[in-house]
């Protein structure tokens, strides 16, 4: 009899499907596009509603449709979303606010200060400086700003979370997105941490944690309708999209780095002990019993959209009338644009950023214009400054005394071949892609397969997962990056005060 397995992932500008067979090999995928609303500056936020659930129902509809598969041949469906976002809930699951999205939305400033200023007094309590990719100062924002919604919500959920309430009716979250709810988890007990909670929330608007690949229940009747899955399908908990993108392409073992480039970067990096370091998230991995140190910056693929659209609008409309690709030619600028971009240095701190500076207040910065430079020089600089930041990442690592084994690079960035290029250069050091571009959706769906029965535990699910390319540093170009790299650093030690003198 056959057997399928199903993986949907919502992410920041788009949502994504898959259906597998037993041996992971991949039988239909599906894409949806949607948008970020920026209500004001410094808010990014989702409709969980029309967005995370919207997607979620188009995509199983056609995913359906295109795999020609029976409903009943789906054995497990598996979920993920973005991390580290937020929106409360009531007791059907039907959001009540717009969600606050990952750490790329900065509204929570003054909720980080205070919470961090009431916790001062507790060492050792926050495995981190509290940022912008904590939830607590997002259920802070609701009480503050929405605090009648705040007191009615049943639940405050991260996506993965909200999309298995709305498929069984179960409100759950994952170990490894859990850490991210600091310091209102006893992450030992899996319990809601009822003194330190009470500051924030009440301890019953907590979801129960759970690991990514338990079962979170089945779907319902009412979500059976609104997707064309079978009742009583079982559901994983599910995780965040890194997570699963981590999976889809075989970041299991310690030492391994997953560097995700999408609208940000994220890093995930597997590890066989918990370390502390401040500048980084160290927490736990999806496989259970591991550890991972997370990372994230505030922009990647948005960048190159900004570049985009403010200095490429003659190639987008020309796209938009038939024309070549705007992204295309933004590439083969900067590839004819030499290592080094002629002495241009960005810096990509254009939504201020998290790691490894943390610091919401900095500022994007192209530095050394002369009337040489071209927009092909800013499409490099840009690429190779986000090059730079991933390696701080790397040494900060590897000053830890963590070694780097292998790096896997994934995302929408992957197809921009001179970035990859560019980061491989800079870290001297050989990248890896993944052989399935689909992504998360494909690490949503293997795992739906290990938890249905296809595979017997994660040694017997890695046979499964095949690398893809590999892209060689090249040595003549170590000397420049050297440089640029100090440069990078030193660029932003200097500017940063002035940086936070803007308005």
């Amino acid at each position: 009899m056959a057997r399928y397995f199903l993986g949907i992932d919502i992410g920041t500008s788009q949502g994504k499907g898959v259906i597998i067979d037993d041996s992971c090999k991949v039988v239909c995928e599906a894409h949806v596009p949607h948008s970020v609303s920026t209500p004001h500056p410094g808010w990014f936020e989702h409709d969980a509603e029309k967005i995370w659930w919207g997607d979620f129902c188009k995509l199983s509809h056609e995913l359906m449709q295109k795999g020609d598969i029976r409903v009943q041949d789906i054995r497990c469906i598996g979920l993920s979303a973005l991390g580290c976002d937020c929106v409360p809930v009531d007791e059907q699951g039907t959001a009540l606010a717009p969600a606050i999205l990952y750490g790329i939305d900065s509204r929570v400033t003054p909720q980080i200060e205070r919470l961090s200023n009431h916790f001062a007094g507790e060492p050792g309590l926050l495995t981190h400086p509290l940022c912008t990719s904590d939830v607590a100062p997002k259920i802070l924002w609701f009480y503050d700003q929405m605090p009648q919604i705040a007191q009615r919500a049943h639940k405050f959920l991260t996506g993965s979370s909200y999309l298995s309430a709305k498929l069984t009716g179960n409100f759950t979250i994952d170990a490894y997105l859990a850490d991210s709810w600091q310091p209102l988890y006893d992450l030992e007990a899996r319990t809601p941490d009822k003194v330190h909670c009470g500051y924030v929330c009440r301890p019953d608007q907590l979801a129960t944690i759970a690991n990514a690949i338990d079962v979170a229940g089945t779907v319902s009747a009412k979500a059976a309708l609104e997707t064309g899955l079978a009742e009583g399908t079982p559901v994983l908990v599910g995780t965040g999209d890194s997570g699963a993108e981590a999976i889809s392409c075989g970041v299991f073992l310690p030492g391994d780095l997953l560097v995700q480039l999408g609208s940000t970067c994220f890093f995930i990096y597997v590890c066989d002990h918990a370390i502390e370091e401040p500048r980084l998230w160290p927490g736990r991995f999806v496989i259970p019993g591991r550890d991972a140190i997370c990372a994230g910056t505030n922009t990647a693929g948005t960048l190159t959209a900004w570049i985009r659209d403010q200095l490429f609008s003659d190639a987008v409309s020309a796209s938009a009338q038939g024309g070549e690709d705007p992204y295309a030619l933004m590439t083969r600028a900067a590839r004819d644009t030499a290592p080094g971009a002629d002495g241009l240095i960005c810096l990509p701190y254009f939504q201020g950023e998290r790691t490894p500076i943390n610091d919401p207040a900095a500022r994007g910065t192209f530095f050394g214009l002369t009337l040489r430079h071209t927009r092909g020089h800013l499409v490099r600089a840009a690429l190779e400054g986000i090059a730079c930041s991933i390696a701080q990442h790397v040494a900060i690592l590897e000053e830890d005394g963590l070694p780097v084994r292998k790096i896997v690079c994934t995302g929408g960035g992957t197809k921009n071949d001179v970035w990859l290029q560019a980061v491989s250069d800079v870290l001297e050091r050989p990248i890896q892609t993944a052989s399935v571009s689909v992504g998360a959706a494909y690490g949503d769906a293997i795992m739906a397969a290990l938890a249905g029965g296809a595979y017997s535990n994660w040694v017997d699910l890695s046979t499964a997962i095949r690398p893809g390319g590999v892209i060689e540093p090249r040595p003549e170009t170590y000397t420049t990056y050297r440089r640029l790299r100090s440069q990078f650093t030193r660029l932003y030690e200097t500017t940063k005060d002035l940086m936070h003198e803007l308005e």
